[in-house]
This record gives C-alpha cells, structure tokens and sequence, in this order.
C-alpha cells in the first residue's frame, strides 16, 4: 500500500514560479497513480504560495504534458511523457525499503515516498517479511506500478526461530514451524547446547544464505522443556515476529527497585482528583489498567469529565535500561491466550495500572461540557486519583441497560456525552469501520473449544470516544502551542485511500448491488456507514467490509503532521495507553515539556524512533493474527472430513479463500480441484469458469469440505460441495 507521506518544503518563504512548479512535478512523480489539486498539494507540501500561483504551475506543467488534467480541478501524472524535466528528475534506480510478504510469495517493498514496489516471487532473494532490502526498480512500457528485484537484504527482522532438531551424521536440521521464507536451519554437532534428536529448540541465526537455493546455518540457544503443541506455536509466533519472551536482568533489577511510594512533595505537584468519583472499565481479563474516567458536575450545571492515563513516564526515566527496553519492544503484544508486556509486570499490573481503591498518579486531560455537550474548557497536567469502582465492559453495560446503583447516573452521563461526540465525529466524516474480532473459548490446556465473535456495546464504544476526544484534544494542544512555529511531535497519520484500489472497490461494490460515493470524504464516510448497516442484515454485503478496508491507507506515527483521514481529523496522536504504547510514553514527555514553556525536540531523532514504533506496530499486528490463525486450525484438525457453510473472501492465482461462517478460519480451495479451469479477474475479486462461465466472486456463500488442517503450516485446505450458480 503506498505510503504518500511528503517531506515539507517552502515552509519559510515561497517558493520562486520555477522551484514550485519542480517542485509539484516531483510530487505528482511520486504518488503517480494520485489525483490531486491545488488545495491537496498546498497541504501536503505545505506551500506558502497562493493558491492562484500554484494553479498558475499546474497549468504549466500540463502544456508541457507532464500531467494531465482529470476533472474537478484535479491532475495525475502522465506517464507516456518523456519532457526533459522528467528525465532530469527521474527517482534513481536502486532504492531501500521494507519487506511485506504476501500469501502468494511475492512481496510489496514499503518506501517512505512514493508507491510501494512490487516484487515477484522470483526476485524476492532469500528476503523475509520485514526486512530492509535494496530494490532494483525494473522498468516496463506497459507498467501500471512500480515493479522491482531484491539485489539486497540489508538488515533481517529475526534473528531466532524455533523449530524441531533432526539429527543426521555430519550436521543436524532445525525444521522451523510457521517461516515458509526459512523452512530450516543447519546447526553444526559442536553447536548443538546438549540438544537431542527431536528436541525442540530455539536457534539463534549466524549465517544467512545469499541466495534462494543456499542454506541457511545457526546454533541452539535453548532446547525448550514444554511440547505442548500451542504452548511453542505462540513462542514461535513471538520469536519469529522479532519479541523476546522474557525481559534482561539488568531491568528485571531496575524495575524491583522501584519504590511503591508517594511523597508529599510530589503529591502536592499534583492536581488531586481523589475525592471525585471515578472508575475503569476494561476486559474482564485485564491486569492493565491504562485509562479512568471521572465526572462531577459543576455549581453552573457544566459537566467536568476527567480522562486520567497511567503517569508512566514518573516511573521510566529517559535513558534508563528499562526506557531502553520500552523503546526496543515499543509496544505489548496481545495473543489469543497471553500478552508479552513493554513493561516488566511490577509496572503494567502494579505501580502504573490504575487499579480500584488505591491512589495512583495520572497524566489527565479534563474537559468541561456545557448543556449542549460543547466543550468550554480543558486543562492538561498531573494529577492523583483514587478509583472507585473498577467495571468489565459486560458490567458497565448492565447500567447503560438499566441497573441501578451507585455509578448508574455517572455511567449514563458518560454515554449520552459519548453518543454526542460520536455523532459530530461521523457527521465531519469520520468512517465507521466495523471488523470481527475472534475470540476462543480455550480449556486449561490452552486448546480452543469454542470460538466466538467479540461484541461491541455502548460500553466498549464510550470509552472508545473518550479517548478518541483526549487524544484529538492532546494533538491540537500541541499545534496551537507552537504558535506557528512546530513543535516536533509524535503524531498518528492516516493518509486517504490509494485511488486505484478505491475505484476498483467502488466497482465491484456496485457490481454487488452497493452504490459507493467517494466524491468527497463526508460522502464515502456516509456510504461505509450504510455499507455497515445493510452488512447487519446481508452477509453479503458484510464481506464488502474487509475489501473496503484494503483500500485504505496504514496509519503510522510520523513527525510530519498529514492529518487522520480516517477519522477525518486535523491533528490526532496516541496519549491513552503509556502502559503498552511506547508512542504514548513520547507524547506523554513533549506534552509536560510543553504545559508551562516551550520546548522543541531534535525532529529527526524523533522521527527515527516514530518510524521503529511504526515498524513495531506492524510485528504486533502480524504476530496477533498469527496467533488467531493457529488456533483457529488447532480448533478445526480433529473435524477433517466435516462440511461447512463459508463465503469466497479471497483469491490467489491458484485458488480462492473461503472463510468459514462458524469460526471465521480461512482455507484455500485450489482452482486444480475444480471441476474446470477458471481465470481470475484482473481486480482478483472474482474468477469465471472459462467452459460454462460460471462465476466465483466475492462473497458468495459456499459450502465446503474440510481436506486438511495442518499446525505446522498454519495452512487450511477445503473443496467444493456446492455453491450458487452465479
């Protein structure tokens, strides 16, 4: 997915009519497949110029055939030109970039400009899913995107892996489980740490193959005691994602000899909000508490609420072994049956999480709401607080449904003011996507018996709101300090949707019967709502849901502010979850630096560290699927030979995926087992059977026979019973 993010230029003065126009010609370059007009590219570049002047340029650039007009003040790049400017500005033809595997082998390069470079399979080297590579951009005439070969692999995203140890004369085999990319590792016999034929193991890698057909070579680090089957996969799932299981003993120590302790002194530095009511409502299952709520209301009938965040960053000091850590793992990781915390557990579930009746210290952001749920005023600093009351989402939701109590009238209030901000959050164009959450039902072994989709209510979504406001709030702060002059700050960035995969979307959304409209934000944000409710009441339309979301840019953190297009906002940052966001622990420090002066961070070191969280993010994600998916296969192995209603959700050049409707696993049904040979669209949504032309699309309900569910792949094979005639 391209990433569109722009380096700012002519922030001081404007530029001259021939740099501007250089300057926008390499703009359209970069994001080639985007259309944008003047008032995109004054934003995005932040110009100086006036909007007549930049018009003036485009017009220029468009009589030398370097852009072409589309409509609606909006130009693309014209790809057929070959004005000289172009070749004096042509991008260089290696560049670096970041590894993301797809299913099919193949691999997309993310780059900090421009659209993200496609890779086959057969130029992938010995790459893996997160590395750093140099790209060899490869240059066709008929080329709709950037398209390129590995020459490289600069730095690995793993280091270890798990896997069984097989024993042979000369050497032994590590066969790893879950890494198509390295299916084994040789380990020399003096290597081996007291490993034995069958043990498995924990390998550090010493020495990569430099190409796709050499091996790949390491030596144990540990032989791993427990074999219970789910017990390695979600180690091997974190292993392989980059995490460590454990923390180092040099922060083991440092955390211990935190005092739990609060002095006068620093109480006394601190706004008191323990006298006011206040509670927390998370997970029935969680330790961590990040955020609290408080509400009083006021002599003048104006309604305080007070979002009170875990004050981390009195306890991680800058520069220390456990700050160090902290920025290294940058956020905690969440599988289906564990968390690996950024933080050792005395401060994630002890000192920093605000747990009920205790006091604990805050970094809070209170928001006053006169009658008509307008905020009138906002303060921001540190604070203590005593929690009350500490509520699961299921419990809090029994007092939005009716329960009385002591904490019924401050719990509806939260939630009228949250349905308040949610409105005029989507009545600006916010975009309500809506996703299945697994979630499993396990035995005391950790073996998935059951599965089940994760309900959202109200009490889910008020909290949402309050920290969706808090984290808005905390952004604009920041900007409006500066005084026109910025502050280097931590921001989360979404940019808008990649326009060819969006026009692809709303085609083949109307081709299903749904009418997008996408001339405007506000108008797609309405459309993806109505896409929401007509999926209540059609799965059809529900499979539409994930394939809209494809469209979408990844949000990220990053200096440079470009705005959250998903939730059509100006200025948004991460504030409410220090506990397990290191991006919070940074926002947390430039805001208190910034309450009563000013003070600028080196922007290209922050940057830096915003692009490792990012990177971080994204292992996190991937290992959290990962996890889901193993037990989604681990639920369905010993149900072989049993059929299922599913829905097409996917395709591959060898076949198309269907998502069971029980437990929402994903298998591959192989266009080799069909009963005749289909060819897939060029918009991989739907393929046709060339003899009868009979389709496959996207969505269509299907039922299938399970073939094989195999843990060590992860992989699930179906075939057909029978399917519409479509």
């Amino acid at each position: 997915m391209s990433k569109k993010r722009t380096k700012s230029k002519g922030r001081d003065k404007k530029m001259s009519a021939q740099f501007l126009k250089k300057t926008l010609m390499r703009a359209f370059m970069r994001d080639a497949k985007k259309r944008l007009d003047s008032k995109q590219l004054k934003r995005k570049l932040k110009l100086n110029n006036s909007r007549d002047s930049i018009e003036d340029a485009l017009k220029s650039l468009q009589n030398d055939g370097i852009i072409i007009f589309v409509k609606d003040g909006k130009y693309r790049f014209n790809r057929q030109s070959d004005h000289p400017l172009i070749k004096r500005n042509t991008v260089k033809k290696t560049t670096t970039g970041k590894v993301d595997m797809t299913r099919s082998g193949a691999a997309y390069i993310l780059v900090d400009e421009g659209d993200d470079i496609y890779v086959p399979m057969r130029h992938t080297l010995n790459a893996m899913d997160g590395d750093i590579v140099q790209v060899e951009l490869r240059s066709k005439s008929n080329q709709s995107r950037p398209e390129g070969k590995i020459v490289e692999v600069i730095k690995r995203s793993v280091s270890q892996v798990v896997g069984r140890i097989w024993m042979h004369k000369q050497y032994a085999v590590v066969h790893t489980s879950f890494r198509s990319q390295i299916p084994e590792v040789y380990v020399k016999k003096e290597l081996l740490a007291g490993a034995k034929d069958k043990d498995y193991v924990l390998v550090t890698i010493t020495d990569w193959s430099k190409s796709q057909n050499k091996s790949v070579w390491g030596k144990v680090k540990q032989v791993i005691e427990d074999h219970n089957p789910g017990e390695i996969a979600m180690n091997t799932i974190l292993i392989n994602s980059g995490f460590d299981l454990s923390f180092p003993d040099e922060v083991k120590r440092e955390s211990e000899e935190i005092k739990e302790e609060y002095s006068q002194a620093e109480i006394e530095r601190r706004r008191d909000f323990r006298s006011v009511q206040t509670c927390t409502i998370d997970p029935a299952t969680a330790k961590d508490f990040d955020d609290a709520l408080s509400l009083q209301v006021k002599d003048n009938g104006h309604i305080e609420v007070g979002v009170h965040i875990a004050d981390v960053t009195h306890y991680l000091k800058p520069d220390s072994a456990l700050d160090k850590e902290a920025l290294d793992r940058s956020t905690s990781v969440y599988l289906v049956d564990r968390v690996i915390p950024m933080l050792p557990e005395k401060l994630s579930n002890n000192l920093c999480s605000l747990m009920p009746k205790v006091d604990r210290f805050t970094f809070s952001a209170v928001f006053t709401f006169d009658e008509s749920f307008k905020i009138v005023e906002e303060w921001y600093g540190k604070g203590i607080i005593h929690s009350d009351q500490r509520f699961s989402y299921e419990e809090a939701q029994e007092y939005l449904d009716g329960k009385e109590g002591e904490f019924s009238e401050s719990l509806l209030k939260f939630n009228e003011i949250a349905h308040a901000l949610r409105k005029k959050r989507y009545h600006k164009g916010a975009i309500a996507f809506e996703s299945d959450e697994v979630r499993f039902k396990l035995d005391e072994s950790g073996k998935p018996i059951g599965v089940y989709v994760k309900e959202r209510k109200d009490a889910h979504l008020l909290i949402e709101d309050f920290m969706l406001l808090a984290n808005q709030k905390v952004a604009e702060y920041i900007h409006k300090k500066g005084k026109g002059q910025e502050i280097p700050f931590v921001y989360r960035v979404h940019d808008e949707p990649n326009e060819e995969k969006l026009q692809d979307f709303i085609s083949y959304a109307s081709e299903m019967g749904f009418k997008m409209d996408a001339s405007t934000q506000k108008r797609f944000a309405k459309s993806i709502l109505e896409l929401s409710k007509k999926a209540k009441e059609d799965e059809i339309f529900k499979m539409l849901e994930p394939l809209a979301i494809r469209t979408m840019s990844k949000a990220s953190y990053s200096t440079d502010n470009i705005g959250h297009f998903g939730l059509a906002l100006t200025y948004y940052t991460h504030f409410t979850s220090p506990i397990r966001r290191y991006s919070d622990v940074l926002v947390h420090r430039i805001l208190f630096e910034n309450l009563d002066q000013t003070n600028r961070r080196n922007k290209t070191q922050l940057q830096s560290k915003c692009d490792h969280i990012s990177a971080q993010e994204r292992k996190a994600m991937k290992a959290e699927r990962e996890s889901i998916k193993f037990k989604q296969v681990e639920f369905l192995k010993d149900r072989i030979g049993e059929e299922f209603e599913g829905r097409v959700s996917g395709f591959l050049d060898r076949g198309f995926f269907v998502e069971l409707v029980e437990s929402k696993a994903e298998g591959l049904v192989s266009f080799g087992d069909m009963k005749e040979v289909y060819k897939l669209a060029d918009n991989k949504l739907k393929a046709t059977g060339k003899r009868t032309g009979h389709e496959i699309i996207m969505g269509m309900p299907i039922r299938v026979k399970l073939t094989d569910a195999n843990l060590d792949t992860m992989q699930i094979d179906m075939e057909v019973v029978g399917m519409d005639k479509h």
